[in-house]
């Protein structure tokens, strides 16, 4: 290791900048930042730190450097074009065993910048001895992508509350208790701003594990359920928080719309369960799948676990999520809700196809292809014009779908689509209309996961639309639309 990574309190304290320019301009507002009282010896200064010295923000000398100007100072930061100065100031610094900063010259240097990521009171600093900043800036981005932006706010949340949990449990409890806190419903709730609801659970928390550790109860503390929308398949489409919880996850049931890719993003430490397809034998007969996916969230959660239920698309999207959610909260464990991006917006970002368009489709409706689900749906609704009817689960009934939507008065001609493993490697969109889809389908071997899309944007194909030297064209015309959408 050749830094000792140390955070510095600096408020109120006397920091020297040598230097006047762009570079010095950065490092003067992090010390700024930082509430350190900041000197700048430069013969003159760039606009914006000129109106910060006549706002009083910062003292300004126009002098060449000298090192009488590092008499009372706690650090010093060379941020000149000059060597022979970066160097005077170095030298100088070095002897009043003063830590120097010498930007972008590590040999003259008894301190780096590292890369940050401020979640005040949390930060995370990353450095590269002076190597390789652009990779830093690039690990930095990493990071600050997995972190929530109110996660300051959590961390003064448990600051807050530190002392009482120091009065309520013993040491050897505490370490347990806040682990729980921080990747549970409590930590969520701050997370997401509900302040009143994460300290109700906080306190009940606190005495649950109060009567845990004093042996007033013999019950184990709950764990909780975290249903996560794995999203169309591709695991760059996961949210961050569902990143987040699949780290904190104990076990992981899956089904067979969630690939391998995705699994890979949850703890290396998690156990798997697949949940898929195929009766199951309980204690009480066979099971079916919805029953033995019930059973075991409630079971892992009262053994004190973590239970990431990862379902592919969006868990409220027929994904069951609802069923599940009735379960749990019937049993009385904790749960969260991560949404996912639908297979039908995955489907449609990924083959081109857009699912509304102001010429083509006022409106979109997903729909189930299940055989079971059939009464239940208004076909003569799904047949109208000016619409997007995407039916999920329907690669085996697709003459039975086009059939019906014919039908109820939806024209043979009619464009439809279909897309076959979305967002994933292989993906395949074949195009036809609803008299000639199913015909495709057979012809091409399509399987599932594979998406219907009928309407008229079905047919829709940028690339077919133009030239290539008319693409920019488009382009533009594509953003002035968006533009006026907004305003």
């Amino acid at each position: 290791m050749d830094h000792l990574p140390v955070f510095l309190r600096l408020r109120a304290a006397p920091a020297v900048v040598i230097g006047g320019g762009r570079i010095a301009q950065r490092k003067i507002e992090l010390l700024l930042r930082c509430g350190a009282e900041v000197t700048v010896i430069a013969p003159a200064l760039r606009e914006e730190l000129a109106e910060r010295a006549a706002a009083g923000e910062i003292r300004h000398l126009a002098e060449a450097f000298h090192p009488r100007h590092l008499e009372g100072a706690r650090l010093a930061i060379a941020a000149t074009d000059r060597r022979v100065v970066n160097t005077a100031v170095s030298e100088a610094a070095r002897a009043r065993a003063l830590p120097v900063n010498v930007v972008d010259d590590p040999a003259l240097s008894t301190f780096i910048f590292p890369a940050i990521i401020d979640r005040a009171p949390i930060i995370v600093a990353v450095g590269s001895a002076g190597n390789a900043p652009v990779l830093t800036r690039w690990v930095r981005e990493q990071i600050e992508a997995l972190l929530p932006g109110t996660l300051g706010t959590l961390a003064r949340f448990i600051g807050e509350r530190r002392k009482a949990v120091q009065e309520a449990l013993r040491v050897s409890a505490r370490r347990s208790f806040w682990e729980r806190i921080v990747a549970g419903k409590v930590a969520s709730r701050v997370l997401r701003g509900d302040a009143g609801g994460a300290q109700r659970d906080f306190e009940r928390e606190l005495r649950t594990a109060q009567l845990t550790t004093s042996g007033a109860t013999g019950a184990r503390a709950l764990g909780e359920v975290y249903l996560i929308g794995a999203g169309p398949g591709d695991p760059d489409l996961l949210t961050l928080r569902a990143l987040q919880l699949l780290q904190q996850a104990d076990v992981v049931l899956y089904d067979r719309l969630v690939p391998e890719a995705v699994l890979e993003r949850s703890r290396r430490e998690a156990r798997r369960v697949f949940v898929g397809k195929g009766a199951t034998q309980g204690p009480r007969g066979p099971h079916t799948d919805q029953e033995r996916i019930h059973e075991l969230m409630v079971r892992y959660a009262r053994e004190g676990l973590k239970v990431a239920r990862l379902k592919g698309g969006d868990p409220f999207v027929f994904g069951r999520g609802g069923e599940e959610l009735e379960t749990l909260a019937r049993h009385g464990i904790p749960y969260v809700v991560v949404p996912g991006i639908t297979a039908a917006l995955g489907a449609g970002a990924a083959s081109g196809i857009p699912l509304t368009h102001r010429k083509l489709a006022q409106s979109f409706t997903l729909v189930t292809g299940h055989p079971l689900e059939d009464a239940a749906l208004d076909w003569p609704a799904l047949a109208r014009p000016h619409q997007t009817v995407v039916f999920y689960m329907g690669v085996a009934h697709l003459a039975h779908i086009a059939s019906r939507l014919t039908a109820a008065g939806a024209p043979p001609t009619l464009p439809a689509a279909l897309i076959e493993r979305a967002t994933l490697p292989g993906q395949r969109t074949l195009r036809g209309t609803l008299a000639t889809i199913a015909a495709l389908a057979r012809e091409a071997d399509i399987s599932p996961p594979a998406l219907l899309v009928v309407g008229e944007v079905a047919a829709f194909n940028v690339d077919a639309l133009a030239e290539p030297g008319e693409q920019t064209a488009i382009a533009a015309e594509a953003c002035g639309e968006a533009e006026g959408d907004l305003a």
